[in-house]
C-alpha cells in the first residue's frame, strides 16, 4: 500500500533474463500501475555481449537463429554453439546432418574454430586455431576486411594471418552457404563484426535468421545491476524483490552487491535454494520448479512453448507468476489463470492441441529484413589486448554455480579434462612448464600443482592447474560456479571461487592488471581418465613414458580425411586385424535360429558413429538417470570407483600445441566372446539367446574377476553400500524398472534391458516382431546428434544393419577376438589442405 501511494518510486524488481509472454506481461502491468518501480535484469548466465554486439551492428537489438544445415562453411569465433546457449540441440542435429556419411554420402560441410580455450566445438572443427580470447578480435577484423566488410581493417601475423587469408577465402567461395558465430563471451565487437561478415557473405536470409529479440526485458544486463547497486547505496530503494536470481554469489565482486543489498528497507528472495542472496533478505520464498506450476517460454527461435505441472508442488512454494500477482494485488489468481489469459485468442479447440504438442504452432518470431547500421564500425570500442589474460567461462556442468547442489553433475566429469568434482585453472602445457606447474607424467593429472592468481586488488591463491593441450599461450581460463558457500549439502565449499577475480569491466576477459605465479603445494583433482594422448607424434616422452610406445596400433579410435576417404573408404581400417571366428578355443553359437512361428530370433547390437559424437555427455546422465546409478563422492572417484556405466574417452592426437581431439563413447560391448564370462565362478555373468552380456546380481559374490579381464573397462563394482535408501523424496527419484543394487555386487549396462522386454511384451500382445526403431535406449534416446543407434542385426533393413554395413564401420580392440555387438563408424574431417598439418593415418 505504501508503494502505491508513491507510484511504487521505492520498488525495484531484479529477476534473470526471461523469454515468458505471460511473465513480461505481468510484469509491464505491474509497471503500468506503479509506473515509478523499475524491473531490473541481471544474469550471469546469458547473451548480454550478442545483444550489445547486436545494437552496435543494427542500431536494435535482435535475434539470431542459425541455419547450420543450410551452411557449408562455419566459422566460429569462440564459440561452443554445439552444447551451449540457446538452441544448441537443434544446432548440433542440424550441424551433424550435414557430416553424415553413410549411403554413399561423400560430401562434408567444413567447420573452422578459433578459440582461447578448447571447446567441444573446436574439438570437432576440420581446422582449429587456438589464439588468446583478447587476438580474437583481431582476427576477425582481419578475416571481415578479407570479405569485403567496409571499415573493419585489422592485422594478424604469424600462422593466425595465414588461418585468417584461407579462411576468408573459403567463406567467400561458399556466399550465401557460408556462416559466421560469435561466442556468448566474446566481446560486442566480435559479434558486430560476425553480423558484419554474414551480411557481407549474404548469409542473412540464408544461413541466419534475423528476427526481433526473444527477451521479455532486453537490456544490458550489467548495466542495469550497476543501476540497482547505485540506487541501493543511495537509499532509493525500499523494497527489493529478488526472483530466482543469486547475484550476491554471481555479482561481479568490485560492484559489492551484497553490501548495497543491506541497504534495502525490506528484501525478499524467491528461488529454489536458501543460497547466499537468501541468506541476507528479509524474506525467502522457496519457488516451484517449473514442472510443478504452470508458465510459457519463447524457444530460441521465438516458438512458444506451454509449461505444464507434471506434478502438484512437493513443497509449499510458489511460482513467479503467483509473487508478481500478489505485488499486484491478484493473490487470488494462479499461473494457470495468468497463462490462459495470455494465449486466450487460441481459442478451446487450438488450446488443447497446444497443450497435447507442447507449443504453440506457428509462433516462431517472423524474419525481418534488416541492414547494417551506417556508423556502425564507428561504434567498436576499442580492443584490449594484454601479455598474459584470464578468461572466465561457465563451468560446462553446473555453470554458473546454480546446479553446484547436483550430485549428478558434480560427478560428471568435464567433457575435455575428465575431472569430477572441482574447478580449476586451464593453461597450455608451454605456459605450465613455464610456470613451473607441468605435471611429469599425464597419468598423474590429480597431482595438480596450484598457481596464485592476482587481478587488480583482487586475489585467488592456491587454484589447481590443469596443463590443456591446444590451449594458446600466456592465457589461463578459469571456470566459474564453485567455491559457493551455501548451495546445498552436496555443493557446498567445492571447489575454487573464481568468480571474486571477476569485475564489471571484465566479465570475461581480463586483460590488465593480472600477476600469475607458482602456489605453494599440491591440490588433488578427481579424474576419470588419465591417458589422453592417443600417439606419440609431438608429444615429449617424458609426458608419455618411455615404455608406452605409440598406441595407434591398437586402432581404437579410426579417422582419417573426407578426400583420402572418397578415395578410398576402406582406408581407415589400414593394418587392423580382425580374427575369423573359426579362430577360438569355444564353440560358435548361432544367433540366426528361429522361433516356434518360423521368425529369427532377435539379435540385439548397437553402432555409435564418432562423426555424430559431440562429448556432451547427455548420454551419461541419461544412462544414470535410467538405471539408477549411484554416485560415489570426489574421494572415491579419485580411487577409481566411479559408478558410471557409460563414459565417454577423449583421445588427443598429433602436436601438443593443437592436437585433433576425438570423443568416442564407451560402455559394455555385449561381447559374443565375452572375456568377463569365461572367469566367473558363480556363473553371475552370462550370455543370453539375443547377444546381451547380462548380470545376475543375485549370483554375484563379488570375485570382480570379470572387471579384472574386460579389455574395455566398463564394469563397476559396489565397493560400499552408495545408495541412500531412506530418504523418501530420493525413492521417487529412482527408476521401479531397474534393481537398486547393493554393497559386493557388478554392475554394467545392459543395453537397457528393461526397454527390450517393455518392447516384447508390447509385440507379443499384438502378435508382431518388435519393429526398427521402437527400443531406444536412454542414451540414445537422449542423443542430440543421433549418434547412438540400438536395434537388430537380425534385421536386414534396420538402420543398425545398414550403418554395419558402411565402410567406416569398425570394433573396438577387434583384435582380441572378443566380437563386440557394439560397433564404431570411424570419424572423417574435411580439413582445408592449405592450413592442414595433421598426418592422414587411417588410424589412432
Amino acid at each position: 500500500e505504501k508503494q502505491k501511494a508513491k507510484r511504487g518510486a521505492g520498488l525495484r524488481i531484479l529477476t534473470e533474463t526471461t523469454t515468458s509472454p505471460t511473465l513480461t506481461a505481468q510484469l509491464k502491468q505491474l509497471l503500468a500501475d506503479l509506473p515509478e518501480a523499475k524491473w531490473h535484469v541481471y544474469d550471469a548466465v546469458s547473451n548480454n555481449n550478442a545483444r550489445i554486439g547486436s545494437q552496435i551492428a543494427f542500431g536494435q537489438m535482435v535475434n539470431c537463429v542459425y541455419k547450420f544445415d543450410a551452411a557449408d562453411v562455419v566459422l566460429s569465433l569462440d564459440s561452443d554453439f554445439l552444447v551451449e546457449g540457446a538452441g544448441h540441440v537443434r544446432y548440433a542435429r542440424e550441424f551433424i546432418k550435414r557430416r553424415r556419411l553413410i549411403e554413399g554420402k561423400n560430401d562434408m560441410n567444413r567447420l573452422y574454430a578459433v578459440e582461447s580455450t578448447m571447446t567441444r566445438t573446436g574439438a570437432k572443427a576440420d581446422n582449429r586455431l587456438a589464439l588468446k580470447a583478447s587476438e580474437i578480435e583481431s582476427f576477425a577484423r582481419a578475416v571481415a576486411a578479407a570479405v569485403g566488410v567496409a571499415g573493419a581493417a585489422g592485422s594478424v601475423s604469424g600462422k593466425a594471418a595465414k588461418f585468417a587469408e584461407e579462411v576468408a577465402k573459403d567463406l567467400k567461395a561458399h556466399s550465401g552457404k557460408a556462416l559466421v558465430v560469435a561466442g556468448a563471451h566474446q566481446s560486442p565487437a566480435v559479434h558486430a563484426l560476425a553480423h558484419a561478415m554474414n551480411a557481407a557473405l549474404g548469409a542473412i536470409g540464408n544461413t541466419v535468421v534475423i528476427t526481433d529479440a526473444l527477451e521479455g526485458n532486453p537490456v544490458d544486463n550489467v548495466e542495469s545491476l550497476k543501476t540497482l547497486t547505485g540506487e541501493l547505496n543511495a537509499g532509493k530503494v525500499d523494497v527489493l524483490v529478488i526472483a530466482t536470481a543469486n547475484p550476491v554469489f554471481t555479482a561481479p565482486v568490485d560492484l559489492k552487491f551484497a553490501d548495497a543489498l543491506q541497504k534495502a528497507s525490506l528484501r525478499v528472495h524467491l528461488g529454489s535454494h536458501n543460497d547466499e542472496t537468501a541468506e541476507l533478505c528479509h524474506w525467502h520464498i522457496p519457488e516451484s520448479h517449473y514442472l510443478e506450476d504452470w508458465s510459457d517460454a519463447r524457444a530460441y527461435d521465438g516458438t512458444a512453448t506451454l509449461i505444464q505441472p507434471l506434478i502438484q508442488p512437493l513443497y509449499n512454494s510458489k511460482s513467479l507468476h503467483e509473487l508478481i500477482a500478489a505485488l499486484a494485488g491478484q493473490g487470488t489468481r494462479t499461473s494457470q489463470d495468468f497463462v490462459k489469459a495470455t494465449w486466450r485468442s487460441l481459442g478451446a479447440d487450438k488450446w488443447k492441441q497446444a497443450l497435447h504438442d507442447g507449443l504453440i504452432a506457428g509462433t516462431a518470431l517472423p524474419a525481418r529484413t534488416i541492414t547494417l547500421a551506417g556508423d556502425w564500425a564507428s561504434k567498436l570500442p576499442p580492443a584490449s589486448v594484454g601479455k598474459e589474460e584470464l578468461v572466465f567461462r561457465l563451468d560446462p556442468n553446473v555453470l554458473d554455480g546454480r546446479y553446484a547442489n547436483n550430485g549428478w553433475l558434480q560427478e560428471l566429469s568435464k567433457p575435455l579434462q575428465k575431472v569430477t568434482w572441482d574447478n580449476y585453472a586451464v593453461m597450455s602445457p608451454h605456459m605450465a612448464e613455464k610456470l613451473g606447474v607441468a605435471r611429469e607424467k599425464e597419468w598423474e593429472p590429480w597431482k595438480s600443482h596450484t598457481i596464485n592468481l592476482k587481478h587488480g586488488n583482487l586475489s585467488l591463491d592456491g587454484i589447481a592447474v590443469f596443463a590443456q593441450p591446444g590451449h594458446p599461450d600466456d592465457s589461463i581460463t578459469v571456470y566459474l560456479g564453485y567455491g559457493r558457500k551455501r548451495a546445498g549439502s552436496v555443493g557446498t565449499g567445492l571447489g575454487f571461487n573464481t568468480g571474486s577475480l571477476r569485475t564489471s569491466d571484465a566479465m570475461w576477459i581480463a586483460t590488465k592488471d593480472l600477476t600469475v605465479e607458482k602456489g605453494s603445494g599440491t591440490y588433488e583433482l578427481a579424474t576419470t581418465q588419465d591417458h589422453f594422448h592417443i600417439d606419440t607424434s609431438g608429444v615429449p616422452v617424458n609426458v608419455i613414458g618411455e615404455t608406452e610406445g605409440d598406441l595407434s596400433s591398437r586402432h581404437i579410435v579410426r579417422t582419417t580425411d573426407l578426400a583420402s576417404y572418397n578415395k578410398d573408404p576402406k582406408a581407415v581400417h589400414h593394418g587392423a586385424h580382425r580374427p575369423g571366428k573359426e579362430l577360438s578355443i569355444f564353440p560358435n553359437y548361432s544367433y540366426e535360429n528361429r522361433d516356434q512361428k518360423g521368425e529369427l530370433q532377435y539379435a540385439w547390437g548397437m553402432a555409435i558413429d564418432m562423426n555424430a559424437c559431440v562429448g556432451c555427455n547427455a548420454c551419461v546422465v541419461a544412462c544414470q538417470s535410467e538405471n539408477n546409478i549411484a554416485v560415489v563422492g570426489k574421494d572415491l572417484v579419485s580411487r577409481g570407483r566411479s559408478m558410471h556405466w557409460l563414459r565417454i574417452d577423449t583421445y588427443l592426437k598429433g602436436d601438443e600445441a593443437n592436437p585433433e581431439v576425438f570423443f568416442q563413447p564407451m560402455t559394455c560391448q555385449h561381447c559374443e566372446n565375452a572375456p568377463c564370462e569365461v572367469v566367473c565362478p558363480v556363473n553371475a555373468t552370462v550370455h543370453d539367446s539375443e547377444g546381451l552380456n547380462v548380470q545376475v546380481y543375485n549370483r554375484c559374490v563379488g570375485t570382480r574377476y570379470c572387471a579384472n579381464n574386460c579389455p574395455y573397462k566398463v564394469r563397476r563394482f559396489n565397493y560400499l553400500l552408495y545408495g541412500d535408501w531412506e530418504t523418501p523424496s530420493l525413492k521417487n527419484v529412482r527408476n521401479p524398472e531397474v534393481t537398486v543394487r547393493t554393497r559386493g555386487v557388478m554392475e554394467k549396462c545392459t543395453y537397457c534391458s528393461q526397454r527390450i522386454q517393455h518392447a516384447k511384451i508390447e509385440a507379443e500382445k499384438q502378435n508382431r516382431r518388435v519393429q526398427d526403431g521402437e527400443i531406444l535406449t536412454a542414451c540414445q534416446s537422449s542423443c542430440p546428434t543421433e549418434a547412438i543407434i540400438f536395434g537388430d542385426i537380425n534385421d536386414p533393413n534396420s538402420r543398425l544393419s545398414k550403418l554395419k554395413r558402411e565402410p567406416r564401420n569398425y570394433e573396438v580392440l577387434a583384435d582380441l577376438n572378443t566380437r563386440p555387438r557394439t560397433s564404431y563408424l570411424a570419424e572423417i574431417r574435411n580439413p582445408n589442405e592449405a592450413l592442414h598439418t595433421g598426418k592422414k593415418e587411417a588410424h589412432a
